[in-house]
């Protein structure tokens, strides 16, 4: 898994945040997106790297500021009752 996060400006309440949440999903193949208007970030969890070119124009065509990209590699995380 693959996280990215995202540091924009402009996002001012939680439409802001769904509004920016859509824009992802509609744009990326992702396996979960989260944005917060108080942390100026949105996080994504996708099985690949976003290109940074195709995010930057996302955020700027849903009317906000694109400030910086961090990508890292997570490891998937789940419940299981397996080897109890």
């Amino acid at each position: 898994m693959i996280k990215t996060t995202l540091n924009i400006e402009g996002m001012m309440c939680a439409k802001c945040e769904k509004h920016m949440d859509e824009a992802i999903r509609n744009t990326f193949r992702v396996e979960k997106v989260s944005s917060s208007h108080s942390k100026n970030q949105t996080e994504i969890l996708s099985d690949e790297p976003l290109e940074e070119e195709l995010l930057k124009q996302t955020v700027d065509t849903a009317g906000y500021t694109l400030k910086g990209i961090r990508s890292e590699t997570v490891e998937k995380k789940g419940f299981s009752l397996f080897g109890r």
